[in-house]
Parts: structure tokens; C-alpha cells; sequence
């Protein structure tokens, strides 16, 4: 199936061109801070973490959201999500692999990355998240290149495969609660510090992943003409809608829980993020933004009449993904240290090097997944599946 990466229109070799060329000029950006350290971004001795550990969250979450597609169609046999599985498994292997290169940017030397396979340390949550997140690409690409090549000889998946695809669904909810357990576990840090993060996250990534897929079959679909077919944007559309939802019930949990009980360093967090501290108010125009746009998406998503409305969603699903990126990929990291171990402020910004690399990271991702939907939809326009009537 390899080879129909190497056929396409002069528009197709433009965009993967276009992306080489964004990749190979922010590479330039990366190897200056090889040359000279993580001293080229925003990041300190207070604020270890940053834009790049942001992402890699946000990403995860993205990975882990396959599930809400692959759990209805492989274990209750909902046909309806037939053109969407496998779409939803190859953008679980471009977010894996996009969190994977972050992991490897933030520790400054990607050679690190071998002590954790050399000097395994079970105790360790870091360790965990390096074998869920491998283990969760090793199964989509095996799932997904085996049900798509089933599909190409229009038979069924072989038997064995499908042991691995249960296996795969209760992976899916394993990488993005290992990963909350990076943060969870840290007692010192009182934003991190909640029982309820790994159940935020999930919330948060059963929105924000299927309403980036639907977002990006929107261009799909005008490029190809592949369609995944009404019912199914309608039934993930209401998924979007309850994990919305719960994802926002679940922040009002802990703004009540930190501003009920009176402690200051669970209030502190919430009050650097909305109205500034000491000075610093580098975030609270992001986040009452974020906040707009997540009230708004759910005010839009809720009656079915605007849930429902096909020049409406999209604009709705833009919203929805800016909010809860800024809340998961901006602002939850940089809040956790704020205030400091001291309790004192200290500044942070990703810096125009961070900005670069994370570009060149998201390029990696968005060349990734346009060879896999390129492979996918030419195997689809030869099953004659490319444009399926509305249902």
C-alpha cells in the first residue's frame, strides 16, 4: 500500500514540499538548541516544564481519543463509525508521534531518552508513560495497516488482530492517565495536586481529538471527496458534546474545591490564571478567552438543531479546540508552577526557538498523517467508497 504515498497530484507534492521545507527550516532552530541547551527557551530553574511538555499533553490527549470511535465500532459493531475507524487510528499514530519528538525536545539531548530504556526505573511515572505511549503506536499502526489492508482485498481482518484491538481500547484510556500521574504524582505542585486531573483529561481528550478529526475530514472531504457520512459526524458530534460538558463540570470542581476550602495554594493557580499574580498576567487574556470559547461551543453544541447545522459545526468545533488547547496546551502546565517553591512568580514565556521547534514537531505530525490519508483515501476511491451517499 506503500506505493500510493508515492503517486499524486501536483497539489499533493506541493503540501508535503511545503512541509519538508517548514520541517528543514525549523530543524535549523532545533540544532542551535543542541548546540546550546534548553538556555534558548523560556525555561528555568522554577519552570522545568513548558510549551513543549504542554503539547506533548494536548497531544496525548489527542492519541487517546480513538477510543471514543474504535470502543462503539470493534466492540458493539456500530457500522456506522465504519469510515471513521480507520481515520481516527492513523491520527492516534501522527499525535503519538508528535508526543513522542516533544518528550524528546524537552530533555535537550535525545540521546537521554536512552537511559529509560537502559536504566529501567518501574518506580517512575515517566518510565510508564514511555511504555504506554510506544506500546500505543506499536498497536495502532499494526491494527490499522492490517484493517486497512483487509479492507483493500475486501475481506474480513484476521481473527488474530482482534484480541489487539480490545487490547488497544484499554490502552487508549491508559496513555492519558499514565500522564496525569506525571503531574498528580508531584505533591508539591497544588494545581496538579487533585484526584480528578486523569478523569479531566480524559474529558478533555473525548472532545477536543474527535473534534480535531472531524475538523480535518472537513478538508478531506473538499480535497478527496471522502466522506465519513452524516450519521456518523452526528453520533460523534453528541460525544463531543457530553465529554464538553463533563470537561468544563469537572474545572468547576476545582475552582469550587480551591476556592471553598480557602487554601492559597489551590486558589493561587486559579487566581494567576484569571486575573494575574504579582504582576504576572502573561496568561489570564488566553484563559478567559479559552473560557469563552468553551461556554460558547457548549451553548452551540447542546441544542440539536445548532449541533446539527453543517455550516455551523465547524466554526463550533474551532472554538471548542482553541479552549480546551489553551487550557491543556497553554496554561495547566505553566499554573502548576505558579507560584513557585518559594512562593514567588517567575515569568514564563515559550520563547520564538520554542515557537520554532514545536512548528517544526506539528509539521513531523501533519506530514505523517498525510501520507497515511493519502494511502487511506486511494484505497477508498478504489473500493468505490469515496464519496458515500449522506445517510
Amino acid at each position: 500500500m506503500l506505493e500510493k504515498a508515492l503517486k499524486g497530484s501536483p497539489r499533493y507534492w506541493g503540501w508535503i514540499l511545503f512541509l519538508i521545507i517548514v520541517i528543514g527550516l525549523c530543524s535549523l532552530v532545533y540544532i542551535n538548541q543542541l548546540i546550546h541547551g534548553l538556555t534558548v527557551t523560556g525555561m528555568s530553574r522554577d519552570i522545568s516544564w513548558g510549551f513543549y511538555i504542554a503539547q506533548f499533553t494536548y497531544l496525548v490527549g489527542v492519541a487517546a481519543s480513538g477510543v471514543m470511535i474504535a470502543l462503539p465500532f470493534y466492540l458493539h459493531n456500530y457500522e456506522k463509525y465504519r469510515g471513521l475507524v480507520i481515520m481516527g487510528e492513523f491520527l492516534a499514530i501522527s499525535a503519538v508521534v508528535m508526543s513522542l519528538c516533544f518528550v524528546l525536545v524537552d530533555i535537550g539531548q535525545p540521546q537521554r531518552a536512552m537511559n529509560m530504556i537502559l536504566h529501567p526505573t518501574p518506580n517512575s511515572m515517566l518510565f510508564w508513560d514511555m511504555v504506554v505511549l510506544c506500546g500505543y503506536l506499536a498497536l495502532n499502526v499494526l491494527i490499522g495497516w492490517t484493517c486497512l489492508e483487509s479492507e483493500r482485498q475486501r475481506v474480513h481482518p484476521p481473527k488474530w488482530i482482534k484480541p489487539i484491538i480490545y487490547l488497544s481500547v484499554v490502552w487508549g484510556f491508559a496513555i492519558h492517565t499514565v500522564t496525569a500521574f506525571l503531574y498528580a504524582g508531584l505533591p508539591s505542585r497544588h494545581y496538579w495536586l487533585s484526584a480528578i486531573v486523569a478523569a479531566r483529561f480524559l474529558a478533555a481528550a473525548f472532545c477536543a481529538g474527535p473534534a480535531l478529526l472531524l475538523l480535518i475530514l472537513y478538508v478531506v472531504r473538499k480535497l478527496t471527496g471522502y466522506y465519513q457520512g452524516d450519521a456518523a459526524t452526528k453520533t460523534l458530534t453528541k460525544t463531543i458534546t457530553y465529554a464538553m460538558c463533563v470537561n468544563v463540570f469537572f474545572f468547576m470542581l476545582e475552582l469550587f474545591t480551591a476556592f471553598y476550602s480557602n487554601i492559597p495554594g489551590h486558589m493561587e493557580p486559579m487566581v494567576f490564571l484569571f486575573s494575574g499574580l504579582e504582576g504576572n498576567t502573561s496568561l489570564v487574556g488566553w484563559m478567559w478567552a479559552a473560557a469563552a470559547c468553551c461556554i460558547l461551543s457548549i451553548i452551540l453544541l447542546v441544542p440539536p438543531k445548532l449541533r446539527d447545522n453543517k455550516s455551523l459545526l465547524p466554526f463550533t468545533l474551532v472554538i471548542l479546540v482553541f479552549g480546551t488547547w489553551v487550557d491543556k496546551g497553554m496554561s495547566f502546565v505553566t499554573a502548576g508552577f505558579t507560584p513557585n517553591a518559594f512562593n514567588t512568580v517567575t515569568p514564563y514565556w515559550p520563547t520564538s526557538s520554542e515557537i520554532a521547534v514545536s512548528v517544526m514537531i506539528w509539521s513531523i505530525g501533519a506530514l505523517v498523517l498525510t501520507i497515511l490519508y493519502k494511502i487511506a483515501t486511494d484505497i477508498k476511491r478504489d473500493l468505490s467508497e469515496l464519496t458515500p451517499e449522506d445517510e
